[in-house]
């Protein structure tokens, strides 16, 4: 059900939408009256996430993209800008886990900072300065656990993405710009069920030991923190990182 924030009339970008937290966000957002625009690389999923909006009132424009160059990105950017005008909110949910050796190659480590870095971190620059014109914007980042349970290139790149996060909210925290972070625990998505939980006694066996909620997050209880903390509500929040993990804090 919508929660009446005052989003009406504001256009957010979600990336990695097609699925998971992303696809969860989208809807959300949508839900509450902003327009979405919705990004991924799997375009059938996209159009999916549209109708699904479309049946409940709100809108999603679909645009698949790989966002992984500096030149695919500006692309990007002036082609959702013409379409949708300035953009307000930026949710960045696109990432993946990257489990690496001591060995691993630089290819493999500037994949995975490309993935859950880098791409956010242009994304999220390209946008502010239109937000610092208007006096007002979000940035929303999904990052993840700050303590590695092992070598993993994909937490070190978020954990860069984090403290990034930090840095700049200080600087546009007096443009009205907000820049926050959420740290999701286990929550049930592909990546969760497909990779790191593929079974539901490995699931169960986990959340009775680890999670004192006692089960897995649904990615609609990330996504509604995500929807209030791009909401006029929460102006004054900047520069934080909100875990959402059922009181797991295991690798926080």
């Amino acid at each position: 059900m919508p929660m009446d924030l005052d989003l009406n009339g504001r256009c957010a970008l979600v990336t990695g939408a097609s699925a998971g937290i992303g696809r969860a966000t989208a809807l959300a957002l949508a839900r509450e009256g902003a327009t979405v625009i919705a990004t991924a690389r799997r375009a059938a999923l996209l159009e999916y996430i549209s109708v699904q909006a479309r049946d409940t009132g709100g809108q999603i424009l679909p645009f698949a993209a790989d966002l992984a160059t500096a030149e695919a990105l500006h692309r990007f950017v002036g082609t959702v800008q013409q379409a949708a005008g300035p953009i307000n909110i930026v949710v960045n949910c696109a990432g993946g886990t990257r489990p690496v050796a001591l060995d691993a190659s630089e290819e493999d480590w500037e994949e995975a900072f490309s993935v859950n870095f880098t791409a956010a971190r242009r994304l999220a620059s390209a946008m502010l300065p239109a937000m610092k014109h208007a006096g007002w914007g979000r940035i929303i980042n999904v990052t993840g656990i700050l303590e590695p349970i092992g070598l993993n290139a994909a937490v070190a790149a978020k954990a860069a993405l984090n403290l990034w996060s930090k840095g700049i909210a200080r600087d546009v925290a007096r443009h009205g710009v907000t820049v926050n972070c959420i740290g999701p625990g286990r929550i049930l998505t592909e990546q969760i069920r497909d990779k790191v939980h593929p079974t539901e006694e490995s699931r169960q066996a986990f959340a009775e030991r680890y999670i004192p909620m006692g089960r897995f997050g649904e990615p609609s209880d990330v996504a509604d923190l995500i929807v209030f903390l791009a909401s006029p509500r929460a102006s004054y929040i900047t520069g934080a990182w909100i875990p959402v993990d059922g009181g797991m804090r295991r690798g926080q």
